[in-house]
């Protein structure tokens, strides 16, 4: 959580949420999950772009979109709503 919501390095921010994402696991979603119902507007922007980056990219990732979708069940009520920003997020551009 700490390096997703680096208060002093915007690039760690972005840079985490991205690999997290390109991992498309639940476990790593949920994280990220997590983070954006913490953050402050510009972490969150960066929070976003991390993830458009990671669902943009050449390679390709796992479904974030179902990752968000089984979250969006989980027993902590910050995580269902994480879910349902990071959900937002992807329409569109899960592949």
């Amino acid at each position: 959580m700490g390096l997703l919501l680096d208060v002093e390095d915007t690039a760690v921010t972005r840079q985490t949420a991205e690999a997290l994402a390109r991992m498309g696991t639940a476990a790593a979603v949920r994280l990220i999950a997590l983070a954006v119902v913490e953050a402050d507007g510009n972490q969150a922007d960066w929070l976003q772009t991390g993830v458009h980056d990671a669902l943009m990219g050449p390679d390709g990732v796992p479904d974030v979109a179902a990752a968000c979708g089984k979250l969006a069940r989980d027993q902590e009520e910050a995580v269902r709503r994480g879910a349902a920003e990071l959900s937002a997020w992807t329409d569109g551009t899960s592949r």
